[in-house]
This record gives C-alpha cells, structure tokens and sequence, in this order.
C-alpha cells in the first residue's frame, strides 16, 4: 500500500524524516549545502571505474554504508569490450533516478499517492561531434526524451510532471553548470 497512515509514510517516503531534514534547513540554510564526490580510475582500453565511498551535507562527513562503484565501458563499435553502460547511459540513468526520487518525494508531501512508476528515456547523440569528425556538430546529446507511466488519479498527472523539476540532475542539465577541469602529473 502506497500509504501507512502509522508510521507516516506515503509513496514509501518518511514524512517525518523529511519535514524535520525541512525545517532543520529553514531554520539554518547553510545545512543544505553539500558536496558530492566519486573517484575514478581507469582499468584499461575504454573501461573506468568510480568509486563513491560518502558526502558532505549538514556541516559534516557521511560515510556510505559500502563503497559503491560505477563501471563504465563504450559498445564494440567505440572499441570498448561492452563491460558496462556507457557513460550518457549512466547519465540517463542519473537523470531518471533524479527525477523519479523527486517526483515521488515532493508527491509524498503534497499528499500525491503514487501505486506505481516507470520511465523511459532515450537520447540523441551525433558521434560526429564526439570523434571530432564535424566541429559544428554537438559533442553531447542533443535531446533527451523522458516519458513516465504512473498509476495514480488522473488528476495528479499534470502535478507530477510539475514536481519533476525539482530534480538537480534535471535543473543541471537544461541550465548547465561549470565544469573545471585540471591535468597534472602523477
């Protein structure tokens, strides 16, 4: 059931947890600001690893239960050995996963009850721009499709859709960000 009266839970969201993380913030912003890392290292031909073992948020450490690691490779026909998604498929999966989590969350708190959820999303990438073959073609993608089917009262659809730009993953993406970058010696 996608809401427990009890223990104050809808969509499987803790609604305590959640409005005392809310008004910790309010009552002191510089709790929200955090700091997210992964470590990656590269295993050979166009396989990489990262590693994310923890973060930063309300003014201190956090370890992860586990270390987790994220592998990388590209299909034969970028000569990698497909041991893995490639990296723009793990950033569709960053961007479902972003945008899923928000949705139901800040559904959970508007008193949306959500039975069910799936996405599917695809992109458009021109590997001209990648391969350097075409300098006006882009090197990333160009767009990306979402599409979601929710079990919940039709009347909520428009509000979920809404609440989907909440997501940081979505919001990074369709405003950009700054990225910098550094080569040094080991």
């Amino acid at each position: 059931m996608a809401t427990e009266k009890s223990s104050n839970r809808v969509n499987g969201i803790n609604l305590n947890v959640l409005n005392m993380t809310v008004k910790a913030l309010q009552a002191d912003p510089e709790l929200g600001k955090c700091h997210f890392r992964a470590r990656n290292t590269w295993i050979g031909a166009t396989h990489n690893c990262s590693t994310i073992t923890g973060f930063y948020g309300a003014k201190q450490e956090f370890a992860h239960k586990q270390p987790f690691e994220l592998h990388a490779d590209e299909p034969p026909i970028l000569a990698g050995n497909d041991e893995s998604a490639n990296p723009v498929e793990h950033l569709l999966n960053a961007l479902a996963g972003c945008v899923t989590t928000s949705m139901v969350a800040h559904a959970a708190v508007k008193g949306i009850v959500i039975e069910e959820l799936e996405s599917e999303l695809e992109g458009d990438i021109d590997l001209q721009g990648f391969l350097g073959l075409d300098a006006n073609v882009p090197k990333g993608y160009t767009n990306i499709q979402m599409r979601f089917k929710v079990k919940t009262d039709k009347d909520n659809l428009q509000k979920l859709k809404k609440l989907a730009e909440f997501s940081p993953v979505y919001n990074t993406l369709i405003h950009g960000t700054k990225v910098d970058i550094q080569v040094e010696s080991k």
